[in-house]
């Protein structure tokens, strides 16, 4: 389902997450995103899907993501990538279901700046191709290049500061 206003447009996606329980004593299990549909099923949120090695699959529900026209450059550089990807952000939770799904995005500035939380798991999925499509549709008819202006630093004064003839301790004559 896409939905589009004057600034954005809204894709519902399905999310299929993997819970892992490693072949080790010493670590627990934990979730990671698995794959993106590119649409919901009708299965209800968290419906086991199956398990496929040491990692458990269920449809974690549907998730919209959201594409933005002033990060259309950035979309356009993840599309011309070798496989163009999803980030996706999960965070633990002790109660049902298990994770919250904090974030999904295809802007891979924004997928960066969800590392730096530390309290949720960021991984990649690839972009499903529909979901490509549609983000390549979107870039076509919203990007518009911007030049580059590199700021210029303005130059300090360094005397700008201090209060010149003034010894240590001297009060101002005012």
């Amino acid at each position: 389902m896409i939905s589009e206003d004057e600034r954005s447009m809204h894709v519902m996606v399905g999310l299929i997450v993997g819970r892992v329980q490693p072949d080790n004593p010493w670590s627990g299990a934990y979730w990671r995103p698995v794959a993106v549909l590119p649409a919901p099923p009708s299965a209800e949120p968290w419906t086991p899907i199956g398990v496929e090695g040491v990692t458990e699959r269920f449809y974690a529900g549907p998730v919209e993501i959201a594409f933005h026209r002033t990060e259309t450059a950035n979309y356009r550089d993840n599309l011309e990538s070798s496989q163009p990807k999803i980030w996706v952000a999960l965070r633990a939770e002790q109660d049902e279901p298990p994770i919250e799904i904090m974030a999904v995005t295809v802007d891979p500035a924004e997928g960066e700046a969800l590392t730096e939380a530390g309290t949720q798991t960021v991984d990649v999925v690839p972009m499903p191709a529909d979901i490509a499509d549609a983000l390549a549709a979107f870039v076509a008819e919203h990007h518009v290049e911007r030049e580059f202006h590199k700021r210029r630093r303005d130059h300090a004064d360094p005397e700008a500061f201090s209060k010149r003839g003034q010894k240590r301790g001297e009060e101002d004559e005012e």
